[in-house]
């Protein structure tokens, strides 16, 4: 099995191929990491996908922003109806509202879910967040126009 570190580059890159919406590449790193890592780690691999999206999601809305500690909590609504039905969208979208609203065990429960569902299911969902994640930091990080 890699070493922590070595699996903290592979995700940093992997992070950096699909904001630089590099799939092919993007989607070799996540392999790698999945084939030589644990299910641990691999939960803590999508808690780094969720943190980076859940900071891009803080550059956005600034103190706007919801605020678990002060009630305030992030919440999913679908732009399509049934859009959460399938089992690959939902885990990433329910896995990262839970992580931003600092509700491990549920975002614990909904990986466990996955993993549970099989390989289809929880790779699907693992690239599936990351992809999100991906459309959040360049959204983040696009230059504002002015007077918007």
């Amino acid at each position: 099995m890699m070493t922590s570190e070595e699996a903290a580059k592979l995700i940093h890159e992997a992070l950096s191929a699909a904001i630089a919406a590099d799939g092919d590449r993007a989607a070799d790193l996540v392999a790698r990491l999945g084939v030589d890592s644990d299910a641990a780690r691999m939960l803590g691999v999508c808690y780094a996908f969720a943190e980076a999206g859940h900071k891009a999601l803080r550059m956005m809305y600034g103190d706007q922003a919801p605020n678990p500690l002060r009630g305030d909590f992030w919440m999913i609504e679908p732009l399509e109806p049934g859009a959460l039905d399938d089992p690959v969208k939902g885990f990433a979208s329910r896995f990262f509202v839970a992580y931003c609203n600092g509700d491990r065990d549920t975002a614990r429960a909904h990986w466990e879910t996955a993993l549970e569902a099989g390989p289809k299911v929880f790779v699907g969902g693992v690239c599936q967040l990351l992809v999100d994640v991906a459309g959040l930091c360049r959204t983040a990080t696009e230059p504002k126009e002015a007077g918007g």
